[in-house]
């Protein structure tokens, strides 16, 4: 006899008060009689099970009796179910979708009952659209599922890489864990030259091996990540520029240059009422190409290197733009 048979039925009859061991059989892919066995060895060991003959009988716990299988306070379950909740209405035919929901389901039968209204209302409270406008959907790359069956198996992966200026190598890595950043799927793995990080994507071939793969003890996934957040973000701000722009504009600039756009101080009145921003890219072009556009809506105050490729950049539009009028 299984126990997470007998789990099952108890979850059954938590969620819906009364059951008859037809209706046990059906939901559990059983016989009627080995339903029956199961409800007769739940009262046998103590659990609080008794019959009820007759027409509209079956089985009940005894005084609504609860065998509460989850531990968690109403204001828990609540967080578990907005956190998990949008995963389980994610994309058709998603199997991590399925499981998610199939795994909330249970849990939700497991809640004591006056925990089960909030929760159900939290599952359904927020859905999350990943796509953003004019855009199409970016599938999950396929590669991400049997990466993540390698991390939590800790088996090492023999995987062919394609770096962004560099033909597809093969590498031996500890795969560590994996990150969903921005919809981008990223492998955290060890290596015989240290921690790399992998876009899953650039990934052409991958195999798990029957090697134990290695990890660091006390290793924490998310501050391991945020190592590497702060390594890449530090060499995307390696030149920084000061500029003066009207107060308005500012929140356009945070929305595209993110953490790289900071404020200085109040609004100047000696700067004709504009503020002073920090703008940060990783190399002086790279700052100009993207205020170029902007044209006299912002100064450049300093450095010069950003000034010089501004006025490169410049003289190039005005010897393209400014010839004859074409016939």
């Amino acid at each position: 006899m299984r126990a997470d048979r007998l789990v099952a039925v108890l979850l059954l009859m938590q969620a819906r008060g009364r059951v008859t061991a037809a209706e046990l059989a059906e939901e559990l892919e059983v016989s009627v009689a080995t339903a029956r066995r199961d409800l007769e060895a739940l009262s046998a060991a103590g659990v609080p099970v008794y019959p009820q003959p007759g027409r509209g009988g079956g089985w009940s716990l005894v005084g609504g009796a609860r065998t509460d299988l989850s531990g968690l306070s109403a204001p828990e379950a609540q967080a578990l179910f907005l956190l998990l909740g949008p995963a389980a209405a994610g994309s058709a035919g998603s199997a991590g979708s399925a499981a998610a929901g199939a795994a909330l389901r249970k849990l939700l039968a497991a809640l004591p009952r006056t925990f089960r209204a909030d929760a159900e209302a939290a599952r359904d409270a927020t859905l999350v659209d990943p796509v953003r406008w004019g855009e199409r959907d970016r599938p999950r790359p396929a590669m991400v599922d049997l990466l993540r069956s390698a991390v939590v198996s800790r088996r090492r992966v023999r995987l062919t890489y394609a770096g962004p200026k560099a033909e597809p190598a093969e590498r031996l890595v500890d795969p560590w864990g994996l990150i969903d950043k921005d919809d981008v799927w990223y492998l955290l793995a060890g290596t015989d030259r240290g921690r790399r990080t992998f876009r899953v994507d650039r990934i052409v071939r991958a195999e798990a091996t029957g090697e134990t793969a290695e990890r660091p003890a006390g290793l924490v996934l998310a501050a391991a990540w945020q190592e590497v957040v702060d390594e890449i973000e530090g060499r995307r701000s390696r030149t920084w520029a000061t500029a003066l722009v009207e107060e308005r504009f500012v929140p356009v600039l945070r929305d595209r240059f993110g953490r790289h756009c900071h404020v200085d101080g109040e609004v100047d009145g000696e700067a004709g009422g504009r503020v002073r921003v920090r703008l940060a890219a990783p190399t002086p072009l790279d700052l100009a190409r993207h205020l170029a556009g902007w044209g006299a809506l912002i100064e450049v105050v300093e450095p010069r290197s950003v000034q010089d490729e501004l006025a490169r950049l410049g003289a190039e539009l005005v010897a393209r733009y400014s010839g004859p009028e074409p016939v």
